[in-house]
């Protein structure tokens, strides 16, 4: 085999390549099919691919979109039973929400409750109401003074009422007049009547 001589690469000459040594017309020939195959590749194929990548993730959401629906479908029965059981579920809570005329015989009820609880009330107010979406929000705000298992008492009687009532911003402090073991729960009670469409 001929030895490679470097300096025969200087003296090329661009219009004359068929007198070029085997060496340079090989990496030429290497150059030339680097280049031809980027090029194929850049304006053939790239495009191609980004398609077929676009199109692989198209194929596996249609495919969680139709696992999703064939689930639904196969349970449409079992969906039926669940939507029937909520809307009861639903009217069932409906009917213990008070209806405006019931929401002075609410504070009644929480006034028993507190007093069979052995408790003093030095506050029972309503707030204003709070208008959500769906619902009306019936604050009040109760200050009662006793011992904390009375205060036990009277949390475990008022979530044992007909109605939904939901305690918030519970507050224990000892009482000012320093009575032995009094303290003041001060908390904000809230019922709650149902908002229909339209109002």
């Amino acid at each position: 085999m001929k030895n490679i001589d470097l300096s025969e690469l200087n003296d090329l000459d661009l219009n004359n390549i068929g007198q070029w040594p085997v060496v340079a017309k090989t990496i030429l020939a290497i150059v030339v099919v680097a280049f031809v195959s980027y090029l194929v590749y850049y304006v053939l194929v790239s495009d191609k691919i980004t398609t077929l990548e676009q199109e692989i993730a198209r194929e596996v959401k249609l495919k969680t979109d139709y696992e999703a629906k064939y689930y639904v479908s196969a349970n449409l029965e079992l969906f039926r039973e669940q939507m029937e059981e909520a809307e009861e579920l639903f009217a069932k809570q409906i009917k213990r929400l008070p209806e405006s005329h019931e929401t002075p015989g609410l504070l009644d009820d929480i006034t028993f409750v507190g007093t069979t609880s052995r408790l003093e009330f030095k506050k029972l107010n309503w707030q204003p109401e709070i208008q959500q979406k769906f619902y009306v929000e019936l604050p009040i705000q109760v200050q009662v003074t006793g011992s904390y298992h009375d205060f036990g008492e009277f949390v475990s009687k008022i979530s044992g009422l007909p109605r939904i009532v939901t305690l918030h911003d519970f507050s224990i402090a000892g009482t000012k007049a320093g009575m032995d073991g009094e303290l003041t729960l001060t908390l904000q009670a809230k019922t709650y009547k149902y908002r229909e469409a339209g109002k």
